[in-house]
């Protein structure tokens, strides 16, 4: 060990290169944000004797976002049927089984629509269903007009655009040269 120097252990261009480009991107990606959200949450999971209309109603789902049923996998599975299906109880003919058999079931919300899930097993009866309204994000909230030539506009821009990607390869590079040293 003691014949390694400092100057062996530096990264190369090319990770510099990789890491440049990785930070970069980091700050240019729009936020990505979806949510997953625990059916019946603090209520008892996926289970009898919880309200999932309650637990459902202040609650936005939008097309991105996930469902994980958390529930007692030897009494319990949880069906995605029609909503003549939903309203009779009716789980002779889902339209998806996302049981898998561990009791953790997780649902993409990856179409704009009403849900409908449904506990098969005669739970339904008993209240285990719950309908899922999936729309799409709502767009950003405008920002208030400003004139094209206004300097808090140039600044805004000069900042978003330009110098924050340019403070990270500058980073970047001065690891890279330390490291190299």
């Amino acid at each position: 060990m003691e014949g390694l120097s400092l100057r062996s252990r530096r990264i190369g261009w090319p990770m510099a290169a990789v890491v440049l480009t990785a930070a970069v991107l980091l700050v240019m990606l729009p936020q990505v944000s979806s949510i997953r959200y625990i059916v019946g949450s603090n209520m008892g999971g996926w289970a009898p004797n919880v309200n999932f209309t309650i637990w459902a109603q202040d609650k936005h789902f939008y097309n991105g976002d996930w469902l994980y049923f958390v529930y007692d996998r030897n009494q319990m599975n949880v069906l995605e049927v029609n909503k003549t299906d939903f309203d009779s109880c009716n789980s002779d003919h889902p339209l998806q089984n996302w049981t898998t058999g561990a009791g953790r079931d997780v649902v993409p919300l990856n179409i704009t629509k009403t849900y409908y899930f449904i506990s098969g097993k005669g739970f339904c009866y008993g209240g285990v269903k719950v309908a899922i309204h999936v729309e799409n994000l709502p767009p950003p909230p405008a920002s208030l007009p400003q004139k094209s030539d206004s300097p808090s506009l140039l600044l805004s821009t000069f900042r978003g655009q330009v110098f924050i990607p340019t403070l990270f390869a500058a980073a970047a590079l001065w690891d890279a040269f330390i490291l190299r040293l």
